[in-house]
C-alpha cells in the first residue's frame, strides 16, 4: 500500500472531496451527503475548529478528521447531554475537545490512519480531555478508542436521525499511545464503528 501522509488540512476548501470519503465509509446517500455539507461548513465556522486529511502518493483525500473545543449551546451537546447527566458524566461536556467526524476509506482502513489522525488532531487541543460518539456495538472503531483510552460515559444514546444507538465516549488528553497503559482516573467503561464509523450525527 502506497504512503499516507496525515497533515493539517483546509476542509473547507476540501469538503466536497472528504464527503465523498464519508459517503463510500459510511454509506450515505446524495440526499445526506447535501445536508451533511452544509453541517460540516457550519462546523469548519466555529472557534477553534481544525481538520486533519490523511493523503495518498498522488494527493488523494483518503481519510479526514475535524473537531472542536466542545459547547453545551450545539445540537449534539443537548441531546447527549440528559443521558451523561444519568450516569454524572455531563461535567464532561466542559473542557472538553469533540471529535465531530473521523472517516477513512475501507481500501485504506486496517493501516493506523485512524490512529494518526485523531491522535494527530488531539495532540494540538488545549482541553483536558476529549469526547465523541461512535455507533454503540463492537466494531474496529470502538476497539480503537477504547486503546487510546477512550471509555464509556453514557450508553446506548438515541440520536432523532440516526437508527442505531450509539455511546458518548470521553479520554484524558493525550491520548494513551500502544503500550501505554490509560490514565485510571479516566471514566469508568460500561462497553465501537469501524474507522468508518467514527463520531456522527452532529448539528
Amino acid at each position: 500500500m502506497e504512503n499516507v501522509v496525515v497533515s493539517p488540512c483546509d476542509l473547507a476548501a476540501r469538503v466536497d472531496e472528504a464527503l465523498a470519503v464519508q459517503a463510500v465509509a459510511f454509506g450515505l446517500g446524495p440526499d445526506e451527503v447535501s445536508i451533511r455539507r452544509q453541517i460540516v461548513l457550519r462546523h469548519l465556522g466555529c472557534p477553534g475548529a481544525r481538520a486533519l486529511g490523511a493523503f495518498a502518493a498522488d494527493g488523494r483525500l483518503v481519510g479526514f478528521v475535524y473537531g472542536l473545543p466542545n459547547d453545551r449551546g450545539h445540537w449534539w451537546s443537548s441531546v447527549v447531554q440528559p443521558y451523561l447527566r444519568e450516569q454524572r458524566n455531563d461535567h464532561w461536556l466542559d473542557d472538553s475537545f469533540v471529535i465531530t467526524e473521523l472517516h477513512v476509506l475501507p481500501a485504506f482502513q486496517n493501516l493506523g490512519i485512524g490512529r494518526r489522525l485523531i491522535t494527530g488532531i488531539t495532540d494540538t487541543a488545549t482541553e483536558p480531555r476529549s469526547i465523541l460518539s461512535a455507533i454503540d456495538g463492537d466494531s474496529p472503531a470502538r476497539h480503537l478508542y477504547r486503546s487510546l483510552g477512550y471509555r464509556d460515559l453514557a450508553r446506548p444514546v438515541h440520536f432523532p436521525s440516526a437508527s442505531r444507538p450509539y455511546a458518548v465516549m470521553g479520554a484524558p488528553l493525550p491520548l494513551a499511545r500502544p503500550g501505554a497503559r490509560p490514565d485510571p482516573g479516566g471514566p469508568t467503561e460500561p462497553t465501537g464503528a469501524r474507522e468508518a464509523e467514527g463520531p456522527e450525527h452532529r448539528e
